[in-house]
């Protein structure tokens, strides 16, 4: 999978999680971009995430994710 089309599936999973199909999400999107974007959401995204990719993020990974784009790279880190 490319980076192009994780995004593409991210958007899907964000819209889906906060139920707003405008959502597009981009390397730099951080939390502070989306307004329903609070610390209970963030585990129910990160739950979706690894259920859309198949991957388990460690509990230093969550919480240390700073944006989308880490979160991507991480996801394409274990497909490898």
């Amino acid at each position: 999978m490319t980076k192009e089309e994780i995004y593409t599936s991210l958007d899907e999973v964000f819209q889906d999680v906060f139920d707003d199909d405008t959502i597009h999400v981009n390397a730099e999107t951080t939390a502070d971009d989306i307004e329903e974007w609070d610390s209970l959401e963030h585990i129910n995204l990160v739950v979706a995430v690894e259920k859309k990719f198949g991957v388990k993020f460690t509990m230093g990974e969550v919480t240390g994710m700073k944006n989308v784009g880490e979160m991507v790279d991480i996801i394409l880190e274990r497909q490898k």
